[in-house]
């Protein structure tokens, strides 16, 4: 699907995309919930209705994705309770593999994710996947999410890249069109970001559903 000889630079997303999105998935439409219910007295359903609510209202936006956010809005320590289940983070099929062949053919790998710089931390020490990258960015270090196009702006002026020489992978159809818009000309969605469940319309963008499908890597 690439031609790798017209790609210098790879940008991966990474939950859902290198990583399975169960973890988070479980993590936020249930265990927070359930956590969120026992700590103020109320049922489950009233907790999902509740955080559901907040997750419309935030969702696109970098508070959406920031821990320190949602530890204000439920009264929760969100990054002590993702500890309680790190033994569920684990990579999507044949990452590594993927990983090394970019790495040995010389592109330049950046990891720019969405995610609280204490998740990003969390997973890479769960995971060891930092040694693969020449940078890890999380967009909160911008002040915006990657469905904003000051998000691309910011990563232009950080870590220069040309945008037609430039693959981006991710999970999310908002994201890959925001990263469209800003001109990034190679993006591919992932069919199965979260495992325990079906495959995803990526829409108008073409997948993968495993990273073989991208090698080999001259």
């Amino acid at each position: 699907m690439i031609d790798w000889k017209t790609i210098d630079t790879v940008l991966f997303d990474m939950d859902g995309t290198l990583l399975d999105l169960h973890f988070d998935n479980y993590f936020w439409l249930q265990y927070i919930p359930a956590k969120y219910a026992e700590k103020h007295g109320i049922s489950m359903e009233k907790s999902c209705a509740e955080v559901d609510v907040w997750m419309q209202q935030t969702m696109g936006t970098l508070n959406w994705y920031c821990l320190d956010f949602w530890d204000k809005t439920l009264g929760l320590e969100t990054a002590v309770l993702k500890q309680e289940l790190a033994h569920l983070i684990s990579l999507r099929p044949h990452v590594d593999e993927l990983l090394s062949a970019l790495k040995a053919a010389g592109k330049h790998i950046v990891l720019i994710t969405n995610a609280h710089q204490d998740s990003l931390s969390l997973k890479m020490e769960r995971i060891s996947l930092a040694h693969y990258f020449d940078r890890l960015i999380t967009s909160h270090t911008f002040g915006y999410p990657k469905e904003d196009q000051r998000f691309w702006e910011a990563l232009q002026a950080n870590e220069p890249f040309n945008r037609e020489r430039t693959l981006f992978v991710d999970d999310s159809i908002p994201i890959l069109r925001s990263a469209r818009e800003y001109g990034i000309r190679e993006l591919l969605a992932i069919k199965h970001p979260d495992s325990k469940k079906t495959a995803k319309d990526t829409e108008e963008f073409p997948a993968i559903d495993q990273f073989t499908e991208l090698l080999p890597v001259l």
